[in-house]
């Protein structure tokens, strides 16, 4: 599908593509953990019925629930990140400082 615009520096095409059945599944995922929720929400932006979809959401999360993973240790507690700030040497005859 496309849209034509009327610019000041002419006519411009804007490209609108539906997402694909995967993208939908995905985004229904990040919203919702229930699935029946994920089927209506991906149906809804697919523009498909819901009983098409719903297959391919149970697929999905199958599939995303042997693919998450924590990561951990040795003994099963999660690795910890240390920040440390980099302090900057100030000298004694910069004029900059103090004036």
């Amino acid at each position: 599908m496309s849209e034509d615009w009327n610019t000041k520096y002419g006519v411009r095409r804007v490209r609108r593509d539906p997402p694909t059945l995967d993208e939908a599944i995905f985004a229904a995922m990040g919203i919702t953990d229930d699935l029946e929720s994920q089927a209506e929400i991906a149906a809804s932006l697919m523009g498909m019925p819901v009983e098409s979809v719903q297959t391919e959401v149970r697929k999905a999360s199958r599939a995303a629930a042997r693919t998450t993973r924590v990561i951990t240790g040795e003994q099963g507690f999660q690795r910890s990140i240390v920040v440390e700030r980099r302090v900057t040497r100030k000298f004694g005859n910069d004029k900059r400082i103090g004036s």
